[in-house]
């Protein structure tokens, strides 16, 4: 669906992009991830040719942007970071009027418009002026739009910008939604953004794709070691049974007993360890402490993996 060979911008002397490379098959649905300023917006405003590249390719389902650019915009649907409704139409008007600037005839978008409202969940404004929109309301009328013309491609710039809590958890939801019949591309600096709504990441930084994968692919490329958090009820045995248990599975490599001092509210008698291991070593520490004579209560993943793969590739390279 996406393809890119050595694609660069520049702003004159300054270079904001690239050289980047990368594919996106049909029906992947990809975040980058980048701090600000790093050059997202300006890889998918080239993407939705809105740039041109100072050089390199950019193909979209075949199609070469700089060559055959109305083909490739009938194939993209764009949502960028503020947007762009007007705010003297209504939400109906607004949506009938992008569909025919990308192509379809009047009963192409009546028949379309019924759809689009459904999945979006903007029935209830369709005929509100624009300008009336909560915030949330007028990123929903953004993906309408971006959707209208049923694209094969769809890139999302920021999607949840400006949203509260609740608009986040269902902008999220839409997305998952629309991964069943779109090819998905979003670009965010909030890990749980391209965590819970993308299969596979792409890391950009000072312009460049330094790490591209599964976000378990990345954390087992760039951490040897796993980190887990177990809590138990160590009963009369006591604590330093359960650290010699955890200390004594295969696998491990280090345990350290944490508490308030960490964060960590404990229930009365019971220890909270946390566990370094040279692989994902759940499995066994939760058998070698039941066979040991401890209840686990909790057994979990230390930190965020995305986080700290974020981290590890870009700490110190930010522009």
């Amino acid at each position: 669906m996406v393809e890119l060979s050595d694609v660069t911008k520049y702003y004159g002397p300054k270079r904001a992009l690239g050289p980047v490379s990368f594919e996106i098959e049909k029906g992947d649905a990809v975040g980058i991830l980048g701090l600000n300023g790093v050059g997202k917006t300006t890889l998918l405003r080239i993407l939705a040719c809105g740039l041109r590249p100072s050089s390199g390719s950019v193909s979209i389902d075949g199609h070469d942007v700089l060559d055959n650019p109305h083909e490739v915009r009938k194939r993209v649907g764009y949502l960028p970071e503020v947007p762009p409704v007007y705010g003297d139409m209504t939400v109906r008007d607004y949506l009938a009027f992008v569909g025919r600037l990308k192509g379809m005839t009047a009963g192409a978008v009546a028949e379309r418009m019924p759809v689009v409202e459904e999945c979006t969940r903007i029935a209830e404004v369709r005929d509100m002026p624009a300008r009336h929109l909560s915030q949330g309301y007028r990123q929903r009328v953004g993906v309408a739009q971006a959707i209208i013309h049923e694209p094969d491609l769809l890139i999302m710039d920021e999607p949840t910008h400006d949203l509260d809590p609740v608009q986040i958890v269902e902008m999220r939801a839409m997305i998952r939604a629309l991964k069943d019949s779109h090819t998905i591309l979003i670009s965010s600096h909030i890990l749980p953004e391209i965590s819970q709504t993308c299969d596979r990441l792409l890391i950009l930084d000072d312009g460049r794709i330094v790490a591209s994968g599964s976000e378990t692919e990345l954390e087992a490329r760039l951490f040897v070691s796993r980190r887990i958090r177990v809590t138990v009820r160590p009963g009369e045995k006591g604590v330093a049974a359960a650290h010699a248990r955890i200390a004594g599975t295969s696998g491990v490599k280090k345990v350290e007993k944490i508490g308030a001092d960490d964060g960590i509210a404990e229930e009365p008698g019971s220890a909270t360890f946390r566990v370094e291991g040279e692989s994902d070593v759940r499995a066994e520490v939760c058998r070698a402490l039941v066979e040991g004579g401890h209840d686990v209560i909790t057994l979990t993943r230390a930190e965020r993996q995305l986080e700290r793969v974020f981290v590890g590739l870009v700490a110190g390279g930010s522009n």
